[in-house]
């Protein structure tokens, strides 16, 4: 690092458990954001913040007046542009340090897979199941850890899916595909805007984890926030052995 780098992150160097070696994983570091929207946002900004060298930033929609009560990446003046260039120009503003690559598609097939396969962390930011399986999929493919999030009126969830590690269960054995048949979408629904900023950080802090070799990841644990009542509880799940996903023998 650099006399300006470490002015930078010497909050972070300060940390005993993070230090100069952990801020330099970090710098090396490439994490896929998929989705620049309410959790994508804050997700994004916390990465850059905490210098994530190479950030992918992909999502194929636009900016529209109704995101930007809780879409904190995106501006008025934004509005119309696509949000992986317009969360790319806000990303640059905050940290020059950080490379940020903007996607202007919704990821599928063998793209997914070449961007999964290129990140050392996936954040799945997204707001609908077809996404969430595929990500999953292509993590277990290309053995990537998983920091997956939602958010839907005052309830959010949050959960590691560390499938570089073969006793990992995956987004799949906590939510096997075929049981969820409907989104539940924020445009019918609505979203408590501070509720999305609370899930997107929580998936910045277990990525960064992740990349700097730190603490404990929520791996076997999904963290349910109630941002009405403002209550957390976590519950412990484990690997399906039957999981046609990340079971031994499955697709993965």
């Amino acid at each position: 690092m650099d006399d300006a780098q470490l002015l930078r992150y010497s909050r972070h160097i300060l940390l005993e458990e993070l230090g100069i070696e952990g801020q330099e994983r970090l710098l090396r570091s490439h994490a896929l954001i998929v989705g620049a929207g309410g959790l994508g946002s804050p997700a994004a900004l916390y990465l850059a913040g905490a210098g994530v060298g190479v950030l992918t930033l992909a999502d194929g929609d636009t900016v529209d007046a109704s995101n930007l009560q809780r879409q904190i990446l995106h501006t008025e003046a934004a509005i119309g542009q696509w949000k992986a260039a317009s969360g790319a120009a806000s990303l640059a503003a905050f940290n020059a340090g950080t490379r940020v690559i903007p996607l202007r598609e919704r990821l599928a097939g063998e793209a997914l897979e070449t961007q999964v396969s290129e990140a050392d962390v996936v954040l799945d930011c997204s707001d609908n199941f077809a996404t969430r399986y595929a990500l999953n999929r292509a993590c277990a493919r290309c053995k990537k850890p998983l920091v997956s999030g939602a958010a839907v009126r005052f309830s959010g969830q949050v959960s590691v899916f560390d499938l570089s590690r073969p006793q990992s269960p995956c987004y799949h054995c906590l939510f096997p595909d075929g049981q969820y048949k409907e989104d539940e979408r924020c445009a019918v629904t609505g979203v408590f805007s501070p509720l999305t900023g609370i899930v997107g950080s929580l998936q910045a802090a277990e990525a960064l984890k992740l990349l700097a070799g730190i603490g404990a990841p929520l791996t076997g644990r999904l963290l349910l926030v109630d941002a009405l009542a403002l209550t957390f509880r976590g519950i412990a799940f484990g690997k399906d052995p039957a999981c046609p996903v990340c079971a031994t023998g499955g697709i993965a």
